[in-house]
């Protein structure tokens, strides 16, 4: 568990993909240390549920804008709804993206292309259209959520192989944006997890998660600190993490 976490109450975080998984995860635990999240993502009825859970613990009110990262006219209305929150973007949470299982069917045209555009084509996007709000913030940041699939030579495991590929091609994307956004103030960094066991701090699983053992699955509890860990660091540090397990890591 981490500790002597500076004050983060009073920022305000966007995340994508933020109705269930790492993106609710994040979201809920963001908003018990005082940060506003504001929700994005394609179900409404999953970001208004985790938008309830967060206003019941802590009574922050989180925003819900409907965003298909695999579209553009969505990016931008997203986009353009965030603005009219009038509010500046401390931090930007690419965590959206469309998973496609390794099958025996090939996968259609338009899964491939949905892949392949929400991890890329969306990120992308996205933060290049909220650049200016996090370019408003005292200290902005983008974390981008990869994947061990994102790292050169990982193993496939059950991956298709356009998610493998997408999943490579947005790790260059948050890597080109840390190139091109030095002496901005806005750090571009980026989080491999390995595959994951959902655990919410709502639920028994988050606090169980911290008793797991060497040789068990990692949890999305581990990928929330490891962003938190990464937006905490001084201002001239700049990370990428890469989170192994023993099973769904990179070699098991």
């Amino acid at each position: 568990m981490l500790e002597n976490l500076p004050d983060l109450s009073g920022r305000s975080a966007v995340i994508s993909g933020a109705g269930r998984g790492l993106g609710a995860a994040l979201a809920i635990r963001f908003a018990d240390m005082g940060i506003r999240p504001i929700l994005c993502g394609r179900g409404e009825a999953a970001l208004l549920s985790v938008r309830a859970a967060i206003g019941e613990r802590t009574g922050l009110d989180a925003p819900v804008i409907l965003l298909d990262l695999s579209d553009p006219a969505s990016i931008e209305q997203a986009a353009g709804q965030i603005e009219s929150l009038a509010i500046p973007v401390d931090l930007l949470v690419n965590n959206g993206a469309m998973w496609l299982d390794a099958s025996e069917t090939p996968a259609s045209a338009a899964q491939v292309l949905a892949t392949v555009n929400a991890a890329i084509t969306g990120t992308f996007l996205l933060t290049d259209r909220l650049l200016p709000l996090l370019g408003r913030s005292k200290a902005p940041d983008v974390v981008t959520i990869g994947s061990i699939s994102g790292l050169p030579n990982a193993p496939l495991h059950s991956a298709a192989v356009p998610f493998y590929a997408a999943k490579r091609g947005q790790t260059a994307i948050a890597e080109g944006l840390r190139q091109r956004l030095r002496g901005s103030g806005i750090r571009s960094m980026i989080v491999h997890p390995p595959y994951l066991d959902d655990a919410l701090p709502t639920d028994e699983s988050w606090d169980a998660a911290a008793t797991r053992t060497k040789g068990e699955r990692a949890t999305t509890r581990d990928v929330v600190e490891a962003v938190l860990f990464a937006i905490t660091r001084p201002r001239h540090i700049s990370l990428d993490i890469i989170l192994d397990a023993d099973e769904g890591g990179l070699f098991g």
